[in-house]
């Protein structure tokens, strides 16, 4: 009998200490947040999903002390991809190329070409020559600094990274960079090469729906990138099962696995939190609470 209480004093001890080690994070009272935290569904720690921005001005990425606090308690740190990895930087030179012999040429009419060429030359100031092979819907992102007013553009995981290696966190990434680059090749190129030049000669329009979206996410106006998403120059609503849906999906199957072995911080774009099919709501259906942190 005197051994059973002592270990039910022991047992007590235990998890009532690791009760007082899990800190409170103060709640948001609506869904305009970047920051959540995902408990319940049999987790004995909480996790926190964050949504990122892929491109941001330097000087306009702020994280709060709640967001520090999420990083500290958490043990690891998901990303998209492992972004702390040399390797991944690495594979994505090797992946962003199109399968086979196809080149940009192949995709475009000689006069179609020409203006792209000219455009790379004129106004990016980067020979098309050495572009050839890659895919144009990654050639797309390099059009989204030229969006922004500033001259110092920097990505919103690029300096989690910082702060996660402040903190001797390790990062993993909930893909690879060849899935990713798979992804893309599941859509047609000459569909990509389609969208590549539709958003040049649309450029003017695209950067003011840029920097609305921007405002948006500065001021964590969920709803509002919810809705900013389903607009054609925002979401590919042809292909959006490879770029969101199916994505989203695998990644709370990986993290239904993970989180109940230990607390993680997850930062991903903030599109893939919002919508039906978004992480929230993914994760409500596994039936874990997920709720909104204040972040400011």
């Amino acid at each position: 009998m005197k051994h059973l209480i002592f270990y039910s004093f022991l047992m007590v001890l235990f998890f009532g200490c690791k009760a007082q080690n899990t800190p409170s994070f103060v709640k948001q009272n609506n869904g305009n947040t970047l920051l959540w935290e995902v408990s319940g569904n049999g987790l004995q720690k909480p996790s926190f999903i964050f949504g990122t921005f892929h491109l941001l001005c330097k000087q306009d990425i702020h994280f709060s002390d709640q967001l520090k606090k999420a990083v500290g308690f958490s043990n690891e740190i998901y990303m998209e991809l492992d972004m702390d990895d040399p390797s991944t930087m690495l594979s994505g030179m090797l992946y962003m190329n199109m399968r086979g012999d196809t080149t940009l040429a192949d995709l475009y009419t000689d006069k179609e070409y020409t203006r792209l060429k000219n455009y790379f030359s004129d106004t990016l100031k980067m020979p098309l020559a050495l572009l050839q092979k890659a895919k144009p819907y990654f050639l797309v992102a390099l059009l989204y600094p030229r969006m922004m007013n500033c001259s110092s553009p920097a990505g919103v995981e690029e300096e989690l990274v910082k702060l996660a290696k402040e903190d001797k966190k390790e990062i993993q990434g909930l893909e690879t960079m060849q899935f990713q680059a798979s992804v893309f090749d599941s859509i047609p190129y000459k569909w990509q090469a389609k969208e590549l030049m539709k958003n040049i000669d649309s450029f003017s329009v695209n950067k003011e729906e840029f920097n609305t979206m921007l405002g948006f996410y500065e001021n964590q106006q969920m709803d509002s990138i919810k809705t900013m998403l389903g607009k054609s120059e925002f979401g590919s609503d042809k292909y959006d099962d490879f770029l969101l849906k199916d994505r989203n999906k695998k990644w709370v199957t990986k993290l239904d696995t993970i989180m109940k072995k230990e607390s993680v911080f997850v930062a991903v774009g903030a599109g893939h939190l919002v919508g039906d099919n978004g992480l929230i709501s993914l994760l409500r259906k596994q039936g874990y609470k997920v709720e909104p942190l204040v972040n400011k």
